[in-house]
C-alpha cells in the first residue's frame, strides 16, 4: 500500500511523519527499520506515527531507527506540532498531542506566510523516580551518584536519561554505547555529556535506539534539570543549550512540575512510500 509521508528535521534530528489517523494502524518494527534505512529507505533517526486521539490533535508514537518505541521525543513533538498546525487552515495558538508521557500542550508562533515558526513544548514533569530509573543506594533519587567511575544523575521526561556530570561532549561517542544498555536501566537509557558554554550548556546526546544524533530535545531538558538539581544552573529561567545541530532553549521549573523546550522545526519534503 502506498503511504504518503512528510520528512522533517529539528536541528538536524530528522524524522518521517506518517499520518495514520484514518486507519489507526501503527507501524511494525520492520516497517520502521525500512523507513529509516538511509541507503534503501527514506532515511531518518525515527518515524513518528500519528494515530487518533479523542480530545487531542493526534497521538504521537515515536519509533526509533532500530525498531524500538520511545515514550517521548521533544524534537519529534515539535515536528509533529508543526505538521499538524501547517495542515490546518487556521493558526492555532496551542495544540495538544497525546504521547507516551501523557497529553502535552505546545504553543506556536507563525511566519508571515502562515507556517509555524517557533514551537514551545511543555514536556511535563521531570521525574526523579520511575520504574525505568535506578535508585540511589539509600533508596532515594539517583542524583550526583558514582556510576561506572563517573558522576551522574538519572532523570525521566517520560523516557530515561543518564546525565554525566563530569564528562564532556566529546566523550558521548565512547561512553554512550555501553551506558545505554547498562543493566541499571531495564529499558535502556539516553546518555548526556555536557560542559558549560557561557550562561548555558554544550550538550551531546547518545540516544537510546539511535546512537549519536545532531540534537535531542528531551536530552537537552534532562541535562538542564540535572545540572540545576546539582546547583550548577538556575531553575525557572530559559537556558541556552547548544547541540551539534544548533541551539535549543530550555526552562525547568523549580518544583520540577514542568520542563519547557523552545525551538523550530523544518519541513524537508513530502513523498509517497511504496
Amino acid at each position: 500500500m502506498q503511504q504518503p509521508f512528510t520528512k522533517y528535521h529539528a536541528l538536524g534530528n530528522d524524522f518521517v511523519v506518517v499520518d495514520r489517523r484514518a486507519t489507526g494502524i501503527d507501524l511494525s518494527p520492520e516497517e520502521t527499520i525500512a523507513w529509516c534505512d538511509r541507503h534503501r529507505g527514506v532515511g531518518a533517526d525515527g518515524v513518528l506515527a500519528l494515530l487518533p486521539a479523542p480530545g487531542a490533535a493526534a497521538r504521537m508514537v515515536v519509533h526509533n531507527a532500530d525498531g524500538s518505541v520511545a515514550e517521548m521525543c521533544g524534537n519529534g513533538l515539535r515536528c509533529v506540532v508543526k505538521h499538524l498546525a501547517d495542515e490546518q487552515r487556521t493558526q492555532p495558538e496551542e495544540l495538544a498531542v497525546e504521547t507516551g508521557a501523557g497529553r502535552l500542550v505546545s504553543s506556536l508562533r507563525y511566519e508571515s506566510s502562515g507556517e509555524a515558526r517557533e514551537i514551545t513544548v511543555d514536556l511535563g514533569r521531570v521525574h526523579l523516580a520511575a520504574p525505568h530509573l535506578p535508585r540511589a543506594p539509600g533508596g532515594g533519587p539517583f542524583l550526583e551518584q558514582s556510576f561506572e567511575g563517573r558522576l551522574a544523575s538519572a532523570v525521566s521526561l517520560g523516557n530515561p536519561h543518564l546525565v554525566l556530570l563530569d564528562a564532556g561532549p566529546e566523550q558521548a561517542k565512547t561512553l554512550g554505547p555501553g551506558l545505554e544498555r547498562h543493566p541499571a536501566f531495564p529499558e535502556r537509557t539516553n546518555v548526556e555529556c555536557a560542559v558549560p558554554r557561557g550562561a548555558g550548556l554544550e550538550v551531546v546526546v547518545w540516544e537510546r535506539g539511535v546512537g549519536l544524533t545532531l540534537a535531542c530535545g528531551t536530552g537537552a531538558a534532562a541535562t538542564v534539570a540535572a545540572w540545576a538539581l546539582a546547583g550548577r544552573l538556575a531553575f525557572d529561567t530559559w537556558i541556552a543549550v547548544d547541540l551539534p545541530g544548533g541551539r535549543l532553549e530550555v526552562k525547568v521549573l523549580g518544583d520540577l512540575s514542568h520542563a519547557y523546550l523552545r525551538g523550530g522545526a523544518v519541513r524537508v519534503f513530502r513523498g509517497i512510500h511504496e
